[in-house]
């Protein structure tokens, strides 16, 4: 049995980012209590947090659910990924610390250790707190924010990236884990353009896996041939 109000808030961030819960699932506020021995308090306290940090939405009189993805917020993330993941990374390199330094190249050896191993799980999480830690080198209460939802819906769009199921798949994965190495080689050189630069190419390797989560592009090609003249004919 689970204990405590660190365990609770840990897992359910964890189960988010996985995908153990679903988008929109709602959260039995009684069952987690029982199963990490909490009272009501501490738990909608753990709820309260989770949705400040774009995790959870609590509904009035309906309890508290994982944050959906619907068609707005997919729009809204595709649109301004790119654009904050490069404001992020230009200010990471201004502001980093030698310790938070130290933690991306211990997250980045997690990261590379769960790729060999096929862990797909670990390197969701891994990967995860790799852009994390990037955001929080560049000490900015504006955009530190901003990154943390998007990372949450980077995360659960892009679970196809690290499922490789082709051989294409599988190089574009390592090209990903080879990135992180130049991204801590370029901040360690505080070279902002490398970064920059980086930020897109990562972007767009990373960007079509994602897309193929959202609009899968052999659904119409399974479509009987009369279900298919539905969508074509005015």
């Amino acid at each position: 049995m689970k204990g405590g109000k660190s365990d609770l808030y840990n897992d359910l961030k964890r189960q988010i980012l996985t995908m153990e819960l679903d988008p929109d699932q709602d959260l039995d506020e009684t069952a987690l209590g029982e199963r990490y021995g909490l009272s009501r308090t501490p738990v909608r306290e753990i709820f309260r947090r989770l949705q400040g940090e774009g995790y959870v939405d609590i509904r009035d009189n309906r309890g508290a659910r994982v944050v959906p993805m619907n068609h707005q917020t997919l729009r809204h993330f595709f649109l301004v990924a790119p654009m904050i993941y490069a404001a992020v990374g230009r200010l990471a390199v201004q502001n980093f610390s030698l310790k938070q330094l130290d933690d991306l190249k211990d997250t980045q050896k997690r990261f590379r250790a769960a790729s060999m191993s096929d862990d797909s799980l670990a390197m969701v999480l891994e990967n995860n707190r790799f852009h994390e830690i990037i955001g929080e080198m560049s000490r900015n209460a504006y955009l530190q924010p901003s990154l943390g939802r998007l990372l949450i819906d980077h995360a659960r769009i892009g679970h196809t990236f690290f499922r490789p199921t082709n051989d294409e798949m599988r190089q574009r994965l390592q090209v990903a884990v080879e990135h992180h190495d130049v991204f801590i080689a370029a901040i360690s050189g505080r070279d902002e353009a490398a970064v920059v630069s980086l930020v897109f190419e990562h972007w767009a390797l990373s960007r079509e896996n994602m897309e193929m989560f959202v609009v899968p592009q052999e659904l119409k090609a399974d479509m009987p041939a009369e279900t298919q003249s539905q969508f074509t004919t005015d």
